[in-house]
């Protein structure tokens, strides 16, 4: 693998824009505004990549429309993490068959983690002619490029040379929300998890400038952003690979002094580099949501080696231990793997422990699924299919009557929540720690900080009261 980092230029970024022009161009001179459709599947990344392809798409003249039916244009901006995720692509990227049939001029397009798999890339090749062109994450500062050669060249497209990733600033986006954002600080992974295909598709790990992202965070702010949500495989990394001398912790710090009336959280911060400076910050700052996302993936050392996770249990019991002491009412989630190889039923027991010592609010729990690549596929795995569901229904069962039992402690309490929808009768809002509450309230109330006295809750989310106006954050 090619694992030095490209910048791209303004020069390099400057050609892209005069491909949208072009693109636009093309449409104008026959008469008419393209609609483009852009799917996305799996973590807040690819949501985050989805919305500069929506800002291509936009500077090129064509309209965003919800549905792939009828579409100039189709994305499949696609997640590699899980076997099922896979399948679940290549099954709706057949039905497109049918859309493209009623719809001669579409153009098809499959990006993202499982483009950069080269496996997928000979698939597409090989069993989906009607597919326009494929495109890893290193490429997706070039789309304009790539749809201008299949719209004048009448070719399919694949640009998925293997690459340690790029950074590129300046490319438009189109976010779904605005009182939520997604921003990047970094891309890729260093940590070579062994059942984990991202550094295989996404790169090494790369930081974006301190500077361009205080410059998005501060225009987010000033056109109403509540929420920045900062991402990156590994957010605990970022600044490793700069001469700044900045780490994660002084980043958080510096947008949690920007002026106005927001929080922000981060996700995924990795055990390995997550410090107390790091919790320090968090407790420090008002802004910085009370709110950790620390993927433990397994209570058992011998099994988190396996995993070359670069920790054991004692040591992420410290760190958590940690996090708690300096923020009492930290709402703490993690991520848990059932059935890695090798896994016994005592090691599994661990996990369930662990989950018992620590209370978590709430977890995203997975049975392994081997990635080809990956060490993980090759290791011996003879626990039956059958014996893995049923631990992976008592974690669940446990880990719901946590939550359930954490939910009902909420109840009398009143918070300032982030009023962010609906959901039929009732908006919904959204706690310091990121817990769903559901209320009575008029939809003008959507985008506004009220203070909701909780009245009762489910394993799952909160119902709450209103109390009185909006109400500001004291810094």
């Amino acid at each position: 693998m090619n694992t030095k980092t490209t910048v791209i230029t303004e020069a390099q970024l400057g050609s892209q824009f005069a491909y949208c022009d072009k693109i636009a161009a093309y449409w104008h001179e026959r008469e008419t505004t393209p609609t483009a459709y852009v799917e996305t599947y799996g973590c807040q990344q690819n949501e985050a990549d989805s919305e500069k392809l929506r800002g291509y798409l936009t500077q090129s003249g064509y309209a965003i429309v919800q549905s792939a039916e009828g579409a100039d244009v189709v994305i499949m901006n696609t997640c590699a993490i899980r076997e099922h995720a896979e399948q679940r692509v290549f099954g709706n990227l057949g039905a497109l068959t049918h859309t493209k049939r009623r719809h001669p001029r579409q153009k098809i397009f499959l990006c993202g983690c499982m483009a950069g798999e080269t496996k997928v890339s000979d698939r597409i090749k090989r069993s989906y002619p009607y597919v326009d062109g494929c495109f890893s994450t290193h490429h997706l500062w070039q789309f304009p490029e790539i749809l201008w050669n299949v719209l004048s060249r009448g070719k399919r497209q694949f640009y998925v040379a293997d690459e340690a990733g790029s950074i590129a600033e300046g490319i438009p986006q189109v976010r779904d929300n605005t009182l939520k954002a997604w921003v990047s600080i970094m891309y890729g992974c260093n940590n070579f998890c062994t059942y984990c295909i991202v550094p295989y598709v996404r790169g090494r790990e790369r930081s974006r400038k301190k500077e361009d992202i205080l410059t998005e965070c501060r225009a987010l702010v000033e056109n109403g952003t509540r929420e920045i949500t900062l991402l990156g495989q590994n957010v605990n990394s970022y600044g490793k690979d700069l001469e700044e001398g900045i780490d994660f912790a002084d980043l958080l710090a510096e947008i949690a002094q920007i002026p106005g009336d927001f929080l922000i959280r981060f996700m995924t911060s990795h055990p390995r580099d997550a410090s107390e400076k790091l919790f320090d910050t968090m407790a420090k700052y008002p802004k910085i949501a009370k709110q950790l996302h620390l993927p433990f993936q397994s209570g058992s050392s011998r099994v988190l080696k396996a995993m070359n996770r670069h920790y054991d249990r004692e040591t992420y019991l410290k760190k958590v231990n940690y996090a708690k002491s300096v923020m009492p009412d930290l709402v703490l989630t993690s991520d848990v793997i059932v059935g890695f190889p090798g896994e016994t039923e005592e090691e599994f027991e661990e996990t369930i422990s662990l989950i018992q010592e620590v209370h978590y609010d709430s977890l995203f729990t997975f049975i392994f699924s081997p990635r080809t690549g990956t060490p993980a596929a090759t290791m011996d795995d003879p626990t039956p299919k059958e014996e893995k569901s049923r631990r992976f229904d008592k974690l669940c069962a446990v880990q719901n009557a946590i939550s359930e039992q954490i939910h009902e402690g909420y109840v009398g309490k009143t918070l300032r929540c982030l009023v962010d929808g609906t959901d039929k009768e009732f908006l919904t809002a959204r706690t310091e720690g990121g817990r769903l509450v559901r209320f009575q309230g008029d939809e003008s109330l959507i985008g506004s900080y009220q203070m909701l006295t909780i009245t009762g809750s489910t394993t799952w989310s909160l119902a709450g009261e209103m109390q009185n106006a909006e109400c500001k954050m004291q810094n």
